[in-house]
């Protein structure tokens, strides 16, 4: 399992475990599983899609920045 927090100037939108998140890349949309190696990139506008329990939540955001490091994936979106 992830934990993933995802959050935005305003308020935290997201806090907890997740089974993957598929963020906008740059270069194109990227997945983030367990043990994913560390990364941090830059977010285009697009769409965040996390997965709790094999049900997909979408947020659409206009860009930001996402950090992965021990199976921790902090997002800090613009929505």
């Amino acid at each position: 399992m992830l934990v993933l927090k995802i959050i935005s100037p305003e308020k935290i939108l997201f806090q907890g475990e997740v089974e993957n998140v598929l963020v906008p890349g740059e270069m194109g949309e990227f997945e983030i599983l367990n043990n994913h190696a560390p990364i941090i990139s830059t977010l285009v506008e697009g769409r965040v899609v996390y997965t709790i329990n094999d049900e997909k939540k979408p947020i659409m955001v206009k860009g930001g920045f996402v950090e992965v490091k021990r199976n921790e994936v902090n997002l800090c979106v613009e929505l």
